[in-house]
């Protein structure tokens, strides 16, 4: 029987020093640790004795990563197996997710989050039930805009690879600029649809009375100007995926007719009597809170509840941390060959100043400015100075708030950050109640963070990404595995 105090771990890495170092300071006796250098190796060490969970490494000098876990999987499916990478893009992450790895960590690796997530491993192979998920696809090409090392966006790679192959709805939520559609493209190119078609439509972009005929088509006749047939999106998407963006802001009419579609599998076209089976799998987006247009009565609650089984929620751009610097470079070396410019590095203060911005547009407004900065940019490196005229103030510090709820008066709070000049109020007040719900939520719980996402009916995890993001410290004790105040 597998026991949490003494596991076997099969670590397979080639690098003899940093990470087996590491592992063995996470897990040092009694528990066992064998290493292999190669992929080749492992698979003898697995063949030989099976360990509790294989921590593998994406890429090794003889095999990928990917290989060798299909193989580990020929030999013992049940042994859960944890990915480890340098690479910070999207398409390793979601290919191992969606192949039934456990989970998928970065280097240099963070040895409680390593000794928190082999714990939970350990517990799948108690239980003898690891996730199999469908077998992946060809992998697509890697879109540029999706990568990242920051927790949130290694939570969004996970889901994409979770959902990517299951035929089923998802709404991807988040600020304007964050990549929706990148993410809903990913879920496409990872998907059993991925060669049928793909088609967007946002729906905020066209008029009321055209979006129905957009949608579903119309007959020749059906209105003014209908001169011949259309076919619609859902009739040029069978078998595809079609994404719905920006679907908070479609018409309440018509929000019946997707209803109909997701229920039934059929529609009409605009003006015609026929009825017209589909099959395409649909992807919404929306920067808006559906929950609260619901209640509004902006947004049908029947559609909310079929679009919200699955939900992935991109961060915005100014709490992904170092991401902006990797996002900065990776568009510079791209904006640089598209304007035939010879800029081959970003100044470190310049860094610094695209760290500092709080970045409303997000990632689009990132491009923005780097292609603006480029265009007046001269020599090899890109100098502060070519930077466009933006408010490079550091982000304001989040409010402080009363750790308990007593006296905390919300209509006050916003009242007081309405004042001229004001841009992030809503940011800054879900980031104020946020902060004094969850030292609420610990004070109650005497610090337990497991007790006190429970009770507020979030996941651990999300909790301690929100903790992250307001500069909130709660510690985790390896020796016990209990979380508590820092």
């Amino acid at each position: 029987m597998v026991r949490e105090d003494m596991a076997n771990l099969l670590l397979i890495d080639d690098d003899s020093t940093l990470i087996p170092e590491q592992v063995r300071q996470a897990f040092p006796p009694p528990h066992q640790i064998e290493v292999a250098s190669t992929g080749a190796l492992g698979l003898e060490a697995m063949q030989r004795c099976p360990p509790d969970v294989v921590i593998l490494d994406l890429h090794l000098p003889d095999q990928s990563g990917l290989q060798v876990y299909e193989q580990l999987r020929e030999q013992n499916a049940r042994v859960p197996v944890i990915f480890i990478t340098l690479a910070k893009t999207a398409e390793a992450a979601i290919e191992a997710t969606k192949r039934g790895a456990f989970d998928y960590l970065f280097k240099p690796l963070d040895l409680l989050k390593l000794r928190r997530v082999v714990a939970e491993a350990l517990e799948v192979a108690r239980r003898q039930s690891p996730v199999l998920l469908q077998e992946s696809a060809p992998e697509p090409d890697v879109d540029g805009a999706l990568f990242g090392a920051c927790p949130a966006m290694l939570d969004t790679y996970k889901a994409i690879g979770r959902v990517a192959a299951q035929d089923v709805l998802v709404l991807i939520t988040g600020e304007s600029g964050t990549g929706k559609e990148l993410v809903a493209r990913a879920i496409y190119q990872h998907s059993g649809r991925a060669n049928a078609p793909f088609l967007a439509l946002n729906c905020a972009a066209i008029p009321e009375n055209l979006l129905e005929s957009e949608l579903f088509g119309h007959e020749k006749g059906a209105f003014t100007g209908a001169d011949r047939r259309r076919i619609g999106k859902f009739e040029q998407c069978q078998g595809g995926t079609i994404l719905l963006d920006e679907i908070g802001d479609m018409p309440l009419a018509l929000q019946a007719k997707i209803l109909r579609v997701l229920q039934e599998q059929c529609f009409e076209r605009l003006g015609g009597n026929e009825l017209i089976r589909t099959d395409v799998r649909l992807i919404a987006s929306t920067h808006r809170d559906l929950k609260a247009r619901a209640a509004e009565e902006k947004f049908r609650p029947d559609l909310y509840y079929r679009l919200s089984v699955f939900s992935i929620h991109l961060p915005p751009l100014r709490e992904r941390g170092d991401d902006v610097a990797m996002l900065a470079k990776h568009y510079l070396r791209r904006f640089s060959r598209e304007l035939g410019r010879e800029i081959r590095d970003i100044a470190p203060e310049t860094l610094s100043r695209l760290r500092q911005y709080s970045w409303p547009g997000n990632i689009r407004e990132l491009q923005s400015v780097l292609k603006q900065a480029l265009l007046h940019a001269s020599g090899s490196v890109l100098l502060p100075a070519f930077l466009p005229a933006l408010e490079w103030s550091a982000p304001s510090e989040p409010a402080q708030v009363p750790a308990r709820s007593e006296g905390f008066d919300l209509e006050a709070f916003v009242r007081q950050q309405m004042k001229p000049g004001a841009g992030d109020v809503y940011a800054q007040t879900y980031r104020a109640v946020d902060r004094m719900l969850f030292a609420v939520a610990l004070e109650f719980t005497r610090g337990n963070l497991r007790d006190a996402a429970a009770a507020l009916g979030i996941s651990r995890q999300t909790m301690r990404l929100r903790l992250r993001a307001l500069g909130l410290q709660v510690g985790h004790t390896l020796e016990t595995g209990e979380d508590g105040p820092s």
